[in-house]
């Protein structure tokens, strides 16, 4: 059995939401190096390059990605040999967030009532997804997502008797409607199964995937590749004034469901996939 101050949690949220803010993935970026030279568009090839020139300034001098800072989403794995001392985990995660992006200088983009649209201006609450696993460790993972591409993700409840060719349509139909407002190229999650409320989780934590990485089913693994190469031939391209490359990669999960459901999830994540973890 292993204690721990969750303190701790607190100050390795901060440092996860300031670093993935101002520090492209390293997956991300090899896939947008990869890009450049495939894409087709003049102008594509222009955009992509400054994407790539906009991840090293950031890098280099700590600034953000994009003046849209996000939402914090922490996914957290909790190892069951694990004692918490001090504060519960919603208000270590809380507080390292409210740091963040107080300390880091980064835009506080949460409004407490939705209608009333007065803001935080801590960027809390994070949304925060807690799962027990076995050991002694805390594995945290830090999604900030913008509100660009949140806003053009989608669900819809399938019948069960619905054909694969069906999911697939709903899939390019959002990405076409998509198109520019995503700041594509896209990282896409799709989440298929679970349930009305659990489909939209399964689709978000693909994004945590590294970009690239395919789904361990080898017919789901081919559909990925297959869905990518037809997303990439919409002609949207980078930040959506056309070309070859409008999404990066395209990440499905799948999870049981009601015999009576087909619940499927679109989350998608635009060129700015800022994501880091941590082990404690």
């Amino acid at each position: 059995m292993r204690e721990l101050v969750t303190k701790r949690i607190t100050d390795v949220v901060k440092k996860l939401c300031i670093e993935a803010n101002t520090s492209l993935s390293e997956d991300v970026l090899a896939a947008l190096n990869k890009a450049l030279p495939k894409e087709e568009s003049p102008t594509g090839r222009e955009i992509l390059r400054n994407l790539i020139q906009n991840a090293k300034v950031a890098w280099r001098e700590k600034l953000p990605l994009c003046q849209d800072t996000g939402l914090a989403f922490v996914f957290i794995e909790l190892g069951q040999e694990i004692v918490l001392l001090g504060d519960t985990i919603k208000q270590a995660v809380n507080k390292g967030v409210a740091k963040a992006y107080k300390e880091g200088y980064l835009r506080k983009s949460s409004v407490k009532d939705p209608l009333n649209r007065k803001n935080t201006e801590d960027n809390t609450p994070a949304i925060i997804h807690l799962e027990s696993v076995p050991g002694e460790n805390i594995r945290i993972r830090v999604l900030t997502k913008g509100g660009g591409a949140e806003n053009c993700s989608a669900i819809k409840m399938f019948k069960p008797t619905s054909k694969k060719q069906e999911i697939e349509d709903f899939i390019l139909e959002t990405i076409n409607n998509a198109g520019a407002n995503a700041c594509p190229p896209m990282i896409i999650g799709i989440g298929i199964g679970g349930s009305f409320d659990y489909a939209p989780i399964i689709a978000k934590k693909s994004l945590l995937r590294p970009v690239g990485e395919h789904n361990k089913d080898h017919d789901t693994a081919e559909w990925e590749r297959d869905l990518l190469k037809k997303i990439n031939q919409t002609g949207i391209g980078p930040m959506g004034l056309g070309g070859t490359t409008t999404a990066l990669a395209i990440n499905i999960e799948k999870r049981p469901c009601h015999i009576s459901s087909l619940p499927v999830a679109v989350n998608i994540e635009c060129h700015a996939h800022r994501y880091k973890e941590a082990v404690i």
